[in-house]
């Protein structure tokens, strides 16, 4: 055999074969270390209307443009990006917003709504959003692993 004619080592003249394995520790080092510093950073980048929010399985959205945000807190305020917004002034700033020249993938407004929140109140400014022609609604949910 072939395989039986190389020395590895050991004898008189005998020359070292080059070692074949990839060494992983370096690199596992270094991954272990990013995932420390995105999982203490990622709390920091959350800021806004604190909305307790239900959990949920479902991936993360991929996007490119930054999102319309619309928040409900736990006494039903509704906020527009950190914008306090009254219930009557609601459809004015909706249609502003659909008036305002959208990303080529359509504008995406994020919904995020407090879980003690009746549901009513919650599909009310679904009702709202889908009437001033924002269709690209995202339900803002906490990630199964999280716990508040």
């Amino acid at each position: 055999m072939a395989g039986s004619l190389q020395r590895r080592g050991g004898g008189r003249g005998g020359r070292r074969a080059p070692m074949a394995d990839i060494n992983v520790t370096p690199l596992v080092d270094v991954m272990l270390v990013l995932l420390i510093i995105f999982m203490v950073t990622a709390p920091l980048l959350v800021a806004g209307v604190p909305v307790d929010l239900p959990q949920s399985r479902a991936a993360a959205l991929d996007q490119q443009a930054k999102p319309v945000q619309v928040s409900l807190d736990g006494q039903g305020g509704i906020f527009i990006d950190d914008q306090p917004v009254t219930i009557a002034a609601l459809p004015q700033q909706l249609a502003a917003i659909a008036a305002q020249p959208a990303p080529p993938e359509g504008r995406r407004v994020y919904l995020r709504a407090d879980k003690g929140l009746d549901y009513g109140k919650v599909m009310g400014v679904m009702g709202e959003l889908n009437r001033a022609g924002l269709n690209r609604v995202a339900l803002v949910s906490v990630g199964g692993d999280q716990q508040q």
